[in-house]
């Protein structure tokens, strides 16, 4: 099975599910309504489980004030070998609305890089906000998009290539300059492909070739990764691989 590109990145650390009970928050006020934490995770892992989807693992992050919460949930839903994950973030003060992302590949972070191949929630706490509506509407969304998301993969792993056209595409992604990504990482994107280091990766097909990109990409700091990631995935979609 491949493994989902989930990222959590956080100065302060991370904890896990049962610590976020003891993260203190404040009061709701008349035009703000605010949701602990721990709530928000309790309340998305139940309607998860409600439309039988386990959560298998899960971290999170919280700011030095406690007042900000992110997290990542990889899921038990699979399709074509590949996992699904999810990242969340959450806040007392204002600052962030309560926000759900979902894909493959996702990242999240405490400077507010919040990625994912599709985000179905982005819910400001008003006074009127209600958590569990918000929540199922959002899974309900995610679920939805789950069938695109596997077609691309499906795709991808049906499409064959030659030894020729990988290395021509290879090519055209470094030494062209057609994507904004290191050209150092050249080699090892070709030996990560031409030797996978996974037995689901050694097919010579479009998906193998994206992986190869995706598994280098991880040498890069979490940021750079991800943007390296969300421009590879638009860089196959417009050539219409």
């Amino acid at each position: 099975m491949s493994d989902v590109t989930v990222t959590l990145c956080s100065q302060t650390g991370t904890i896990g599910r049962q610590e976020l009970a003891l993260v203190p928050y404040p009061n709701s006020t008349l035009t703000h309504k605010v949701v602990p934490h721990h709530e928000v995770v309790n309340a998305l892992v139940e309607t998860l489980g409600f439309r039988h989807i386990g959560v298998v693992k899960d971290q999170y992050a919280v700011s030095k004030d406690g007042m900000k919460l992110f997290g990542t949930m990889e899921l038990e839903t699979t399709s074509h070998g590949v996992r699904f994950a999810l990242g969340i973030r959450n806040s007392h003060d204002k600052s962030l609305s309560l926000g759900i992302t979902v894909g493959y590949k996702v990242l999240v972070c405490d400077n507010l890089s919040f990625w994912g191949d599709f985000t179905p929630v982005m819910k400001k706490h008003t006074r009127n906000f209600e958590l569990l509506p918000a929540l199922a509407y959002g899974v309900d969304q995610m679920q939805r998009n789950f069938a695109p998301m596997v077609q691309d993969i499906s795709r991808w792993q049906d499409s064959q290539i030659s030894d020729v056209a990988a290395r021509l595409l290879i090519y055209e992604a470094f030494i062209e300059g057609t994507m904004d990504i290191p050209r150092h990482l050249a080699r090892p994107v070709h030996n990560a492909y031409f030797n996978p280091t996974h037995e689901e990766f050694a097919a010579r097909s479009l998906w193998s070739l994206q992986n190869g990109f995706t598994e280098v990409f991880k040498q890069l700091d979490p940021i750079p990764m991800v943007k390296a990631t969300n421009e590879l995935a638009g860089w196959f979609a417009a050539k219409k691989l």
